[in-house]
């Protein structure tokens, strides 16, 4: 068991709960590393397997324990995301198919049969940032941006509920609760900033 004390009160954690904390921890400061300048020179790899086995671990909780089964579940979806981000940062992921512009506008490779020997176009490249990225991981993005956004305003609306609870909810389960909506606002910004 480890202990924290707030103020004269001790609190103690179990096992699972320092791991718990701790793993959250981790997320927190991973996407504060991801929304630095040079976060995409880091390895991905690594951060990937750890936030797949915190996953895991969230799994095993939820199946381990029914108190709190919906809460694990949830900080297993909250994982599984992170390491979503760590995915679609690596180059492993297959782009989308990309036009290639033709003459006069024409989309699409050059017909065959044709030569083009004789003419020396430049190459401009119009397209956005986002234009490789396939269909499949741009949907799951906004999907994973819309579910961060709901999940904050329904911590930020369970804050207020239990703020102005009779009795009022204790200091610490109020800010336990103002930090869950601030991950899963920093997920929504960090989804919708991939795209």
């Amino acid at each position: 068991m480890a202990e924290r004390v707030h103020g004269i009160v001790v609190v103690r954690l179990s096992l699972q709960g320092v791991i718990g904390h701790s793993l959250h921890a981790l997320m927190a400061f991973a996407m504060a590393l991801m929304a630095w300048t040079h976060g995409d020179d880091l390895p991905t790899t690594v951060p990937l397997l750890v936030f797949l086995s915190a996953a895991v671990w969230f799994v095993a909780g939820a199946v381990r324990t029914a108190e709190h089964r919906r809460a694990n579940a949830y900080h297993a979806l909250m994982m599984l995301a992170m390491a979503w981000m760590y995915a679609v940062m690596t180059d492993g992921l297959p782009p989308a198919p990309v036009e290639v512009a033709g003459i006069g506008g024409q989309h699409g490779p050059p017909m065959p049969g044709m030569r083009m020997s004789g003419m020396h176009m430049p190459i401009v490249d119009t397209t956005p940032d986002t234009a490789g990225t396939s269909p499949l991981i741009t949907g799951l993005n906004w999907l994973l941006t819309i579910g961060s956004a709901v999940a904050g305003a329904w911590w930020i609306s369970e804050l207020l509920a239990r703020r102005h609870a009779k009795p009022p909810a204790s200091g610490r389960a109020q800010l336990a609760i103002a930090t869950q909506a601030l991950m899963a606002a920093g997920m929504a910004i960090m989804f919708a900033a991939m795209m």
